[in-house]
């Protein structure tokens, strides 16, 4: 990890003494510039307050959204994501009693990271909770993460995950249109559910894990159909058909999955991204606004970094406005969390926010 951090300081360093004008805009799109410091003065009190909120299980408290692993999921992504060391920088404890929760929380057999696996939404927590578990596999040393813990459900960061990923392609296998909905057998499908899993599976092949080509492709071929040529794209698949309606998040959830799954030659991807830009200048986010910032930030950084540049400076003049003096941000450890989250490009720490 050391010798990461050392790698990724080189680089920082002869992006700033280069005078090339080309190479210095694809290092900086790749490894970025040094974080402003109003974003790490953002970081810094939210991370101070989802320490503070966090249960001394590892979890952290209902929100609005409920709890369980995929809150717990976001809320460790946002410590993650920042670069201190997971192992024994500032916050090592908390990622590892957080990381420790989710996969305590996971069902042994199937693999679903859920308290109740019928419950509605549980493949919602089960996406993002895959997801932390890929972008810690590899950095949270597994001989530590158990220290002190003599849980009946400990296992490896990398057992816990192809479990996960194993739940969610069986979950796609008997899904009669390639996606995912609220439940692991659902017959239905949203582009929002299945987004929240594709990029799990995209993170989880990136880190290694085993991902069958077949379920990558039904996925993408979904959203693409999901798709019409204004770039929007319809919420739900299945027998209420397609219905189309104006949402940012969506569009961003299409464009990324597109992107990081190497789609970017497809007309879906090009005409929500279209659609994204065409919105980047706007402050205001009315629907599901912590969800929408979050998509659209990473959506945005793949797709355009022009435009990202300027969307993540209008995210960081609205969440100055809303932090809170205790460092939360809309009053939540979910809402903190995916406030930081649509930061997080700012660091290029973990994959999933690189280009």
């Amino acid at each position: 990890m050391l010798a990461h951090c050392s790698r990724r300081a080189l680089l920082l360093t002869i992006l700033v003494v280069s005078t090339e004008s080309v190479h210095g805009q694809a290092l900086q799109v790749r490894f970025g510039t040094p974080v402003p410091s109003e974003v790490r003065a953002i970081y810094d009190s939210g991370i101070g307050y989802l320490v503070k909120e966090q249960q001394a299980d590892g979890t952290w408290a209902s929100s609005q959204y409920g709890a369980g692993p995929g809150v717990d999921g976001l809320c460790c992504l946002a410590i993650l994501s920042c670069g201190e060391d997971p192992n024994f920088g500032l916050y090592n404890d908390a990622v590892r009693r957080g990381l420790r929760s989710i996969i305590r929380r996971q069902d042994p057999e199937t693999g679903l990271l859920a308290d109740q696996p019928g419950a509605h939404g549980s493949m919602y927590h089960h996406g993002f909770g895959t997801l932390t578990l890929a972008e810690a596999y590899g950095a949270v040393d597994d001989d530590r993460l158990w220290e002190g813990d003599a849980s009946e459900q400990r296992r490896t960061l990398g057992r816990a995950l192809e479990l996960a990923v194993t739940r969610i392609v069986e979950s796609q296998d008997q899904n009669p249109h390639g996606g995912w909905r609220y439940t692991p057998d659902a017959k239905d499908a949203d582009t929002s559910v299945s987004g929240a899993n594709l990029v799990a599976l995209l993170a989880a092949r990136n880190a290694g894990i085993e991902v069958p080509d077949k379920n990558i492709d039904r996925a993408m071929e979904m959203l693409e159909k999901a798709t019409d040529a204004s770039g929007a794209v319809a919420y739900q698949v299945g027998d209420v058909g397609f219905a189309f309606g104006d949402s940012q998040a969506r569009s961003s959830i299409a464009c990324l999955s597109l992107a990081i799954g190497k789609r970017k030659e497809s007309e879906a991807f090009r005409s929500t991204l279209k659609y994204l830009v065409d919105r980047s200048d706007r402050a205001g986010v009315s629907q599901w606004p912590e969800y929408t910032r979050y998509y659209m930030a990473q959506a945005l950084f793949q797709g355009d970094f022009e435009a990202w540049s300027k969307w993540n400076q209008l995210t960081i003049e609205v969440l100055q406005e809303q932090q809170q003096e205790n460092g939360s941000i809309g009053d939540s450890s979910y809402s903190t969390a995916m406030g930081l989250l649509s930061l997080a490009l700012n660091y290029r720490f973990l994959p999933i926010y690189e280009r």
